[in-house]
């Protein structure tokens, strides 16, 4: 009787052991699962905001091209103009040049010239 006793003892004790060795290795994985999980909601959030930030960089880099783009084309625009009415000036050079032949030269009204020059002067107090 004794001996049936040390066996069942032994088989029970040794039971016990795999099931407490199984329920600590399950609360290991269910504190890594959660911990993992708590750490992957920040990384993804972190790496998302990051990215955002990369995206918001770039998006201002780029309509500062698009507005500096817009500005130097305006300007060439501006100097286009102004050797025309140069290079129309020296054809005449022996003569004074009236006012009517720099405005067809330009061919452009007087409004929209004066609205050209707000323009750029409105452009360079911003910048």
């Amino acid at each position: 009787e004794k001996e049936v006793w040390n066996r069942e003892r032994l088989s029970l004790q040794k039971s016990l052991k795999q099931a407490n060795a199984e329920l600590s290795k399950l609360r290991a994985e269910l504190r890594s699962e959660a911990f993992l999980r708590e750490l992957g909601s920040d990384t993804v959030n972190a790496v998302l905001r990051r990215i955002y930030g990369k995206y918001l960089r770039a998006e201002s880099f780029r309509k500062a091209l698009i507005y500096q783009k817009k500005y130097l084309l305006l300007l060439l625009g501006g100097f286009q103009e102004c050797e025309e009415a140069t290079l129309a000036l020296i054809a005449q050079m022996g003569g004074q040049p009236s006012y009517t032949d720099l405005e067809i030269i330009t061919h452009h009204s007087k409004g929209f010239t004066r609205f050209r020059s707000a323009v750029r002067v409105s452009i360079a107090i911003s910048r």
